[in-house]
Formats: C-alpha cells, structure tokens, sequence
C-alpha cells in the first residue's frame, strides 16, 4: 500500500490513506469470511501532532493509540475537548508511577502486562470511578527485551485480572518477533483468547495486519499506512 501525498511532497493526505487502510481491511475480511464491522481500526497516531490527528477525525476514524503517557498529555485533552466522541489507547508500556495519569487520560489499556501493574489500575480505575478497556499484553515469542506475559503464565494472570480484580478485560495484545512468521504469533495469541473465552485480539500492524485479520485480529494498529513516517518527539523547533 503507497501513501498518498498531496501535490507538496511533504505533505501526507491522511485522509486517503485511511480510506485506502479501510478498503483493505475490508477486502481482508471478507477474504477471510469475516464481517468488517468485527474489525476496529486503532490509528497509530505517536509522534504525529493535531495536523496530522484532525484530518483523520475528520475524515470519520473515532479510536487513535499513543505509546506514552506524557505525549498524549500533550496532545490529547485539547483534541478531546473538541471531539468528545474520539477514544485513545495506551499501546506502549505503562509504568506503575503513571498509572493515575493513564488512567485519567485513556479509553483503554492495551498493554496489561504484570501483576503489579493491574494492581494499581484497578485501586485507580476505582479511585477516579473510570472504566477503561483493558487487554492482557503477550509475550508470543517470549522475547527477553519485551514486555508481556509469557504464554505458559497467561492462563493464570488472565484469572487475576478478570476474576480477582475485576478489570474490564476485553482481549489480548501481542506484538510478533520481527524476524518470525506473524502467523504463528496470531494463531498462539487465538489460542490463549479462545480456551479463556476472551473475543477481543489486538493484533496486526502496517506490515502484517492482513494476516492478524485471517487469523481473527478485532483490532488492528495502524500507524505508518495512516500518516507517513513517524516525526520526532518531542517536535524539533527552528
């Protein structure tokens, strides 16, 4: 899929991309015998400011994630003040310390991923009377330098969160080993919903979010195919 530029190069037309992502993810759903509108778009707006963010609400996207807790700090309370109907999600790690602010700021929590961590959210999700998606981070290819539970434990923190602290579980989230067939990784992650009778699959990214489809992804993370490369962040001045 190429992005769509607008006659100045520089400049991404985040409208057409999304059309473009969209019409995929339907032509992967009924490829795969699925129902489009199982299928929930997560646009991957880090590192891209409201010039970027504003044409994609515009253009109709209503569910955006954020890797971290003080860039959306920046950004998103300005945009929600102007589009209430717009929801956000933490994607990246979150950090016990930044719970009460994750907690104030975000929809969901995609990244749920250690005892200690579902702990504090859920004295927080108490403490401000917010109910906020949550879905359990695997660990599919038990990468050391990543987070997520590994899949042998996944059973038993699944229990925790769902049955001993009563957080709204939605799903599961994984992230495939860059080198390694996604497939795999999907088909693991289905395995582990399905035997704890979750039905939310956050899975999928720009390069592969076709396969998580086929393999029963209900979210997708899409980022670069939406809005061009990422900036830096914070924004470089002069």
């Amino acid at each position: 899929m190429s992005l769509q530029t607008t006659p100045g190069e520089a400049t991404v037309n985040v409208a057409a991309n999304l059309g473009a992502v969209n019409a995929t993810i339907t032509a992967a759903a009924n490829a795969a015998g699925r129902d489009p509108g199982e299928i929930t778009l997560v646009a991957v707006s880090k590192t891209h400011g409201p010039e970027r963010i504003e044409p994609a609400i515009a253009a109709g996207q209503a569910l955006f994630g954020e890797n971290r807790v003080q860039e959306a700090e920046g950004k998103w309370p300005a945009l929600k003040a102007v589009h209430p109907e717009v929801r956000v999600h933490l994607i990246g790690p979150l950090q016990t310390n930044k719970v009460k602010k994750a907690v104030a700021l975000f929809d969901g929590i995609e990244t749920v991923d250690r005892p200690k961590l579902a702990r504090a959210l859920a004295r927080e999700m108490a403490a401000q009377d917010r109910r906020l998606d949550c879905f359990i981070e695997v660990n599919t290819g038990e990468e050391a330098q990543k987070a997520g539970v590994l899949p042998a434990d996944a059973d038993d923190f699944i229990r925790l969160c769902r049955d001993e602290l009563k957080l709204p579980l939605k799903g599961l989230m994984c992230i495939p080993p860059l080198d390694e067939e996604p497939a795999l990784h999907f088909a693991l992650l289905r395995q582990i919903a399905e035997r704890n009778g979750l039905a939310g699959l956050s899975m999928g990214m720009s390069a592969d979010f076709e396969t998580a489809i086929e393999f029963g992804a209900t979210h997708v993370r899409v980022g670069t195919a939406i809005f061009g490369p990422r900036a830096p962040w914070p924004p470089q001045s002069g």
